[in-house]
C-alpha cells in the first residue's frame, strides 16, 4: 500500500515548466482530478494533501537536492515506511511518452533521488519513472532538465501522465504488481523508422565515340613527284 506520494521538482515560476518538474506536473494533476487542495504546510516545507484513500500527496518547497528533508519529516511524524511511499520524478534514460514503475534500484545521479535515499536510509521505496529524454551532444544533464520541452516532447510526457494517472488509485491500495503491468503494457510501441531508400540513377548512354577520320595523303607534285611518284 502506498501512503506517501511524492511529486519532485523546484519551487517557483522559473522551474514549474522545466523537465525536472515532471514529477510535480503528475501529483499537481492526480490532486486536482481528485479534488485535494495542496496547502503550504511549513512544518514539513512543503505542499501537502490529504487523498481520500488516506495516501498523502507532499510536494517539497525546498530545491530539488534537497527533497529529502519534507520527505523525511511527514513520513517520520506518520511512521510511512519506505516501501510505503512512491516518488514521482523525470527520468533521462527514457523517451518522452515513457512511464515505468519499479521499487528501489541506483539514482542514476538525479539529486532528488539521493538525497531522498540518504534522508530515508534506504533505496526500498517506489519509483515512478517519467521519461523526458536523453540531452543532446554538448548538452549536460543538469542543464538540460532546467530547460522546458518542446511542445511534442510535452504532449508526449503528458500522455505518460494520463496513463500513470489511470493506475494510480491501484497503487494506493497496494497492488502494485497489476499496476505495473497495466503500465508498461499500455506503452505505445515506439515508432519503427524507415530506412532511406536509396534512389539508383538510371544507367548513363554510351555516346559512341568517332574515330578520326584518314585524311588523303597529299598529291606528291614537283621535284619530290618526280622521283617518288608511280612508276
Amino acid at each position: 500500500m502506498i501512503r506517501l506520494v511524492v511529486g519532485l521538482g523546484n519551487p517557483g515560476k522559473d522551474y514549474e515548466r522545466t523537465r525536472h518538474n515532471a514529477g510535480f506536473w503528475l501529483v499537481e494533476r492526480f490532486a486536482s482530478s481528485s479534488g485535494i487542495t495542496l496547502r503550504k504546510d511549513p512544518k514539513f516545507k512543503a505542499l501537502v494533501g490529504k487523498h481520500a484513500d488516506g495516501a498523502w500527496l507532499l510536494l517539497p518547497q525546498s530545491f530539488m537536492n534537497l527533497s529529502g528533508q519534507p520527505v523525511q519529516m511527514l513520513a517520520g511524524f506518520f511512521k510511512i515506511k519506505p516501501e510505503e511511499v512512491l516518488v514521482v520524478h523525470d527520468e533521462l534514460d527514457f523517451e518522452p511518452g515513457v512511464a515505468r514503475l519499479k521499487q528501489g534500484g541506483g539514482i542514476a545521479g538525479h539529486n532528488g533521488l539521493k538525497d531522498i535515499s540518504q534522508r530515508l536510509a534506504s533505496h526500498d521505496y517506489w519509483r515512478l519513472r517519467l521519461g523526458v529524454g536523453r540531452p543532446p551532444a554538448g548538452t549536460q544533464g543538469g542543464d538540460y532538465v532546467l530547460h522546458k520541452p518542446s511542445v511534442e516532447e510535452k504532449a508526449a510526457i503528458d500522455q505518460a501522465i494520463d496513463r500513470s494517472l489511470q493506475v494510480l488509485p491501484e497503487m494506493l491500495k497496494g497492488d502494485m504488481q497489476g499496476a505495473t503491468h497495466k503500465l508498461h503494457s499500455s506503452e505505445p510501441k515506439p515508432v519503427e523508422k524507415k530506412a532511406a531508400v536509396e534512389k539508383k540513377e538510371p544507367p548513363k548512354k554510351e555516346i559512341p565515340v568517332k574515330e578520326p577520320e584518314k585524311q588523303p595523303e597529299p598529291k606528291k607534285t614537283g621535284l619530290l613527284g618526280s622521283l617518288f611518284g608511280k612508276k
